[in-house]
Order: structure tokens, then sequence, then C-alpha cells
């Protein structure tokens, strides 16, 4: 990274980026190349990551002396890897008190910012303090929208006059779910679901998620989705499209229609390998739900209500019963700066 004229040391840009819900999913079969083409409509939801990227001293520049103490907390994890230092905080623990994500350049969020200081002249070392809200390996993108918070800040951090559109292609580059955390509100995802187009969704929809003590591999639930069908003997062609109805009921904000068309191929994939979230299911039909299914991947559980005031009622319920529940609602935006302060 080149430190010339960069940021000086104690400038942060904090950015916000949200998780999602997939209110379809079809997957075709394998490809040669390792991927599945799916049609998906992607939907955001209000609960988001959050991530500030801070300019630090490089070689030669005088400490700030503010810096080791700001925004730490017990629950803080930090790791250092090359000019790229981390620190987690929020929901980033199994229950073990082991780290859930790894600091180093296995996490997306530090790729997106070595890939945006490739292209930023003004690029120096930077300190990422990610707060994760999102469900780790929830089937909500949890990382793609720490990746695509990491880009708009390192971007404006380093002042690298990048259009809203090149970002968005360099996050292409780190997976099919990042495009859609810069973009938010609902669009269709073609192709391996990086080809994005903007679907009209103007009234909210509230839903409730009930996330799960463990998480679920998403190539591990392709995998089982594909061993299913080979003993189906069943190979369903590359999906074209999101099915019409589904964009009808979510332009006309029309919940009980949209509880009619919901679909997740990898919803019996994901229920095969945690049998445990059949039950889940049942419980937010039996408590009025309108639909549920499992989120992408899963295993985190999304539940559609007819209003907000039925979601917070259902989120009760389940809580109630022990279920780590939490209503939300959607579409809202994408990644979104919150400040951008020196100290």
């Amino acid at each position: 990274m080149n430190s010339a004229h960069t940021s000086p040391p104690g400038r942060t840009v904090r950015v916000r980026a949200p998780g999602k819900i997939n209110v379809f999913f079809r997957a075709g079969p394998l490809r040669p190349d390792g991927y599945h083409s799916v049609a998906s409509l992607y939907l955001a939801v209000s609960l988001y990551e959050e991530v500030s990227a801070t300019s630090i001293p490089g070689p030669g520049q005088a400490a700030d002396p503010g810096r080791a103490s700001a925004g730490t907390s017990a629950a803080a994890n930090t790791a250092g890897d090359g000019d790229v230092i981390v620190r987690l905080k929020g929901n980033a623990l199994h229950s073990d008190g082991a780290l859930a994500i790894p600091l180093d350049g296995r996490n997306l969020a530090v790729r997106a910012a070595r890939l945006m200081a490739d292209v930023s002249e003004n690029a120096g070392p930077v300190r990422l303090d990610i707060t994760k809200r999102v469900p780790v390996s929830g089937g909500m993108g949890g990382g793609s929208a720490d990746a695509a918070a990491a880009l708009l800040a390192c971007e404006t951090l380093w002042d690298s006059g990048l259009s809203r559109e090149e970002v968005s292609h360099l996050a292409a580059e780190l997976g099919a779910d990042v495009p859609f955390g810069l973009l938010g509100g609902a669009a269709v995802g073609l192709g391996v679901g990086d080809e994005l187009t903007p679907a009209l969704a103007p009234s909210p929809l509230h839903w409730v998620l009930v996330q799960a003590d463990f998480g679920l591999a998403t190539p591990e639930v392709f995998r089982q989705l594909d061993r299913m069908r080979l003993a189906d003997g069943v190979q369903p062609p590359a999906p074209g499209q999101v099915d019409p109805a589904v964009l009808a009921a979510l332009r006309a904000g029309d919940a009980a229609a949209l509880a009619g068309v919901l679909a997740n191929d990898l919803q019996r994939a994901a229920v095969a390998l945690a049998p445990q979230l059949a039950d889940v299911l049942a419980a937010g039909k039996q408590h009025g739900a309108l639909a549920t299914l499992v989120s992408g991947s899963g295993p985190t559980i999304a539940m559609l209500a007819a209003d907000e005031a039925a979601a917070l009622e259902l989120a009760g319920k389940l809580a109630a019963e022990g279920h780590n529940s939490l209503a939300v609602h959607g579409p809202v935006h994408g990644a979104k700066i919150v400040s951008d302060v020196t100290r």
C-alpha cells in the first residue's frame, strides 16, 4: 500500500450494510466450474453489519496516542495481517468462546480492503473494526455485508474516486452476494447470483428471524442438495427467472400473496443436515406466521408476518419458547456511510 498521500492517522469512516434473506431461490445442477446457476430474489432486511475503517500509522509515522483505546471492548478480538488490522465485536463467537470467523486474509472484509487498496493511489495501513449482528454462517450474507461495507469505507477513507458501479464490479470479484450488500433493497440475482436487477418493492414487509446457535457452510448445503437430487434421479434445468408471482406480490406489498409463492431449493438440504430446523419451521406456522422458510443455505429461519404488530407478537411467542427471535423489516438500503470523522 502506498502511504505517501494517505488519510491522516485517526480518520475513521463507519459504514453499515444489511443482511439479506432469499425470498425465492432456485438452483440448477452442478456446473463444470463447480458452481450452480441460480435465480434468486434478494431482500435486504433491517439487521446490519457495521465496519469502521481507520487510518493507522505506517512506517515512520507517529503513533496516534488515542488509537489503542478507541472503540475497544472486553469482547473485542484483534489480529494483524500485513497492512490490515482487524478488531471483531458483537455476534462473533461460538458457544465455546472460539472465534466464529477468521481475522486474516480469509476474511472477506480483509480481502475487500486489499482489493480496494490495489486500485487506490492513496491507500495506506488500515484498521477494520467489524461489529457482527448478522448470524455467522446463517444464510443471511453477513460476511458479504462486511465485505460491501469494507469496500465503501476504504474507498471513502482513501478518496479513491470510484463510482458506485466501479465499486460494485470490485464487489463481484469477492463473491456473488457482495454486490447486493452494496445495492440493498430488493433485487433479482441470476447467473451465480451476481447478475443483479433491482426489483420494485415500495412497501415494507415484516419478518421474524430465528437464529440458530450453530452454522451451516453454504458449500456443504449445496453438496447435500446435489446428493439428494442424484438419489431422486431428478436434475432440474438451470433456472432462467424468478417466479413472476413473487415479483408481483413484492410490487403490491401483499404479504399474503407472497406467502403462497416463497420457495428455496436449499431448504430440504439444510433440514437434512440440521433436522431440528423442521421444528422451528413448524413452530412459526403454529404461532401465526403466514409462511416460513430457511434463509438461503440456513440455518437462520425467516418467517413472514402479516404486518409489524404480527411480527412483534410472533417474535415474542417464539422467544417465550426459548428461540433466538428478532422482528425485522425489508427492503432497506444497502451499504451506507454512517460517519466520517478524524480524531
